[in-house]
């Protein structure tokens, strides 16, 4: 996949496409930043676009509607033979590095990429080494290291790839460029979830929402679950904005644990409650619709919005926390969906 093809994070990847044009690209980066976000993904990009056969403008280095030059980048073409092998893994001037069965990365597999990281590319211009989950490198894998990541090969790239980058040598640290990849938003998630994955658009909002800015959650949990379990807490939630009456309101919270006996349902289903109770403070204050978690629902939590004040949309906030925790202390699910549903 481009660099252009990957989801959020522009501003990264459009400061790697300038490099790559201007040659001024550094030799030893750290990716880091939350898991699931498309660090590893930016780092074959990355690949690509040293090494494609047929080499594109990076989408904004066109002039604007002022006529002004765009920046100027270069990027993979991703469809020639180069950009293929390297998306399967398969390019002699890609290696990759993970974890072993053992959960970490030993010292051997650091000297063999860096005996080979020491050779002329094969068949591109630049070779490129991807330690991927490189916070497990070993302490002697990461002292290892450290001499390449000063002065590597002059036609060799190293990409450490890390959620947690403080579990890094600051030696190892201090040697390498650092790119901090944020979370992605529901709707960056939800577009991808559709363009590259096939589900349908309710289906996709759904999975984002839950994911809290990860591609790779949302696509761990089931996505017939998260969609019924947002459903549920947007029932309870528009009954809730319709009426005081316990009465209605605890039919509201039976629906809300109908099939919901596992304590992880019905954690779901309030973490789905969450979201939208925080979609209705960000209408509150006019947020656009790419900062909702929910926009499909935009209408219907309009309609909410008229039945929660700022106030209440933060009372209820709380109180769904709460209901979580007493979850996790082994509250009775029936007994916490009732409370819920009287508190909000």
């Amino acid at each position: 996949m481009p660099l252009r093809h990957i989801a959020g994070h522009r501003h990264l990847l459009e400061r790697l496409a300038q490099a790559i044009e201007r040659g001024t690209l550094p030799p030893s980066l750290i990716f880091s930043g939350p898991e699931g976000v498309g660090k590893r993904t930016a780092a074959i990009a990355l690949a690509q676009a040293l090494n494609c056969e047929r080499p594109v403008p990076w989408p904004d280095s066109a002039p604007d509607e002022s006529g002004a030059p765009g920046a100027s980048g270069t990027d993979g073409c991703g469809e020639c033979g180069a950009c293929r092998r390297i998306a399967r893994g398969v390019h002699a001037d890609l290696l990759m590095i993970a974890p072993g069965d053992s959960g970490s990365i030993k010292v051997d597999q650091i000297r063999e990429a860096i005996d080979r990281s020491s050779y002329r590319p094969f068949e591109g211009r630049r070779r490129v080494v991807i330690v991927d989950e490189a916070d497990a490198l070993m302490g002697e894998a990461q002292n290892a290291l450290l001499k390449t990541l000063e002065e590597p090969p002059p036609a060799s790239i190293f990409v450490l790839a890390t959620p947690r980058s403080d579990l890094l040598l600051p030696t190892v640290r201090s040697r390498c460029q650092r790119l901090r990849f944020g979370a992605l938003s529901a709707s960056e998630i939800a577009a991808l979830l559709v363009r590259d994955h096939g589900m349908s658009e309710r289906d996709a909002h759904a999975a984002a929402a839950a994911a809290d800015g990860s591609v790779g959650r949302a696509l761990d949990r089931d996505v017939d679950d998260a969609s019924a379990a947002r459903d549920a807490a947007a029932r309870l939630l528009t009954s809730a904005a319709a009426t005081s009456d316990p009465r209605r309101r605890l039919d509201a919270a039976r629906a809300m644990s109908a099939g919901a006996a596992e304590r992880d349902a019905l954690a779901g289903r309030l973490q789905a409650l969450s979201a939208l109770l925080r979609d209705v403070g960000a209408l509150h204050s006019g947020a656009p619709d790419d900062v909702l978690a929910n926009a499909d629902l935009k209408p219907a939590l309009e309609s909410v919005r008229r039945g929660f004040d700022v106030d209440r949309v933060v009372a209820a906030f709380a109180a769904v926390d709460r209901a979580i925790a007493a979850l996790e202390r082994n509250a009775s699910p029936k007994i916490v969906a009732d409370w819920v549903a009287l508190n909000i």
